[in-house]
Parts: C-alpha cells; sequence; structure tokens
C-alpha cells in the first residue's frame, strides 16, 4: 500500500516550474511571440493551479450581500407586512359577526315596545341571539314535558319565509332572509318568558289564555315597530303586525297545549 501511495505522489509531482520554461524559450531559440504568450496565459492561471470557468469569474458587477441574505433593492416593495399585520386584523367575533353591544340593544328594543329602534342596527343579519332564543324555548318546553324542537324550528323557518315574501311585497327596497329571521328570531324572547312560566303553572286556563294573549300582542309589537323602522315602512305597522301576530300565536299554542 505504501508503494502504491509513493508511487502516486512520484507520479503527480512535477519540478517543472515557469523559470523551467522561459530558459528553455530563451535556450532554444523558440518563437518570440508564442513564449509571450504561454507566458501571459501562466500569469492568468489562479494560484494553485485550479481551474475556474470563466462563468464563474467575478464580474464588475457582482453580488454584494452577505450569505443567506438577500441585498435589499428600493424598488422591490415590502411582502405583506405581516409585523403590522396582525394587530390590524378584526377580533375573531367581529369577524364572525358576533357583536355582544349590538345584540344586547336588539333584546333591549324588543323588551321595550315603546322605544324607538335603530333602523341601522336592525337591519343586520345577526343570528346569534335568534339561535339562542330558540334554544331557549326548545329547552323550557322540554323541562314542561314537551319534546318541541322539530316544531319551533320548522314553523320558524315557515314563518321567516312568508315573511319574506309578505315584506317584499309591500316595502319598496326590499329585505334580505338574514334580516327578517333576526328580527323574528329576537322577538321570540316575551314567548320564551311565557314558556318559562309554563314551567311553574299551568297555562290552560283563563289567566294562562289573558297572559298568552299578552306575550303575543308584545312580540308582535316588538316586530312590526323594527320592521317598519328598518324598511321605512311609516303608518304600516298595524298591516305588519297582523301576520307577525299569527306566526307567534302558533308557538303561543305549542307553549299552552
Amino acid at each position: 500500500m505504501s508503494n502504491f501511495e509513493q508511487f502516486h505522489l512520484d507520479f503527480y509531482q512535477s519540478n517543472y516550474t515557469i523559470e523551467d520554461q522561459e530558459e528553455s524559450c530563451n535556450s532554444y531559440g523558440s518563437d518570440k511571440n508564442f513564449c509571450e504568450s504561454r507566458k501571459s496565459q501562466t500569469e492568468k492561471q489562479p494560484v494553485g493551479g485550479a481551474f475556474v470557468p470563466s462563468d464563474m469569474l467575478l464580474s464588475p458587477q457582482s453580488y454584494t450581500g452577505q450569505i443567506l441574505q438577500p441585498a435589499y433593492s428600493p424598488d422591490t416593495p415590502s411582502q405583506l407586512g405581516y409585523a403590522d399585520g396582525f394587530d390590524e386584523e378584526p377580533p375573531l367575533l367581529e369577524e364572525l359577526g358576533i357583536n355582544f353591544e349590538h345584540i344586547w340593544q336588539k333584546t333591549l328594543t324588543v323588551l321595550n315596545p315603546m322605544k324607538p329602534a335603530d333602523g341601522s342596527i336592525m337591519n343586520e343579519t345577526d343570528l346569534t341571539g335568534p339561535m339562542v332564543f330558540c334554544l331557549a324555548l326548545g329547552a323550557t318546553l322540554l323541562m314542561a314535558g314537551k319534546v318541541h324542537f322539530g316544531y319551533v324550528y320548522g314553523m320558524s323557518a315557515m314563518g321567516c319565509l312568508a315573511m319574506h315574501a309578505l315584506l317584499n311585497l309591500m316595502s319598496d327596497s326590499g329585505v334580505s332572509h338574514g334580516c327578517v329571521a333576526s328580527v323574528l328570531g329576537y322577538c321570540l324572547l316575551p314567548m320564551v318568558i311565557l314558556s318559562s312560566s309554563a314551567v311553574l303553572f299551568s297555562l290552560q286556563g283563563i289567566p294562562g289564555t289573558v297572559l298568552a294573549l299578552f306575550v303575543i300582542g308584545w312580540c308582535s309589537l316588538s316586530a312590526s315597530k323594527i320592521f317598519t323602522s328598518a324598511l321605512a315602512m311609516e303608518g304600516q305597522q298595524l298591516l305588519i303586525a297582523y301576520p307577525c301576530a299569527l306566526l307567534y300565536g302558533l308557538f303561543a299554542l305549542l307553549t299552552i297545549f
């Protein structure tokens, strides 16, 4: 093995130098131009004898940045601005359309039928409150021994479709399905109070009937007030209150019987 390594070193070692090349050129009288060209080629070669391709040599417009750090160019725009992006994003509840302040204002508007309604707030398609009130109505009916979740959601869906068609015929601007469902769902809150009272005592009698009629008028008056303020239908509140009373009368029948 040592003989092979010695042979390998001897094979690649050479005592030939540039001075020997110049002496050979001078001694043998070679062509002067040929010797000068050889000398210029040897001077241009890099130190160590390593071959470097011409395309890898440094150009005048070479890369001046650091390793793994690209050079900054003022012409290139910033990518996305992640540092300030998270601060400018809205809260998660706002992206989901849940605004507790508006929910509280709508609830107070329903509880107080004489309070003027804000049309800009009531025209929103907020379904958080209606879903909670529908679940509360079904839960209170369940506590009274009545499993009517399917009836509650079925009558709610049919009532929203019927009211949507009626309001589009009566109003000039029109109304969306979400707005109708939101208003009718929020005005279902007095009916939840009626169903809660049915858990404590029976409503099948004159006091229960009177209480049910009062709650039906409460719900229909609140819904008609909100619809007239949101759709600018002044003077048509009684026309809107009548179909609303029919819808909430069905919920009252479920509560009583």
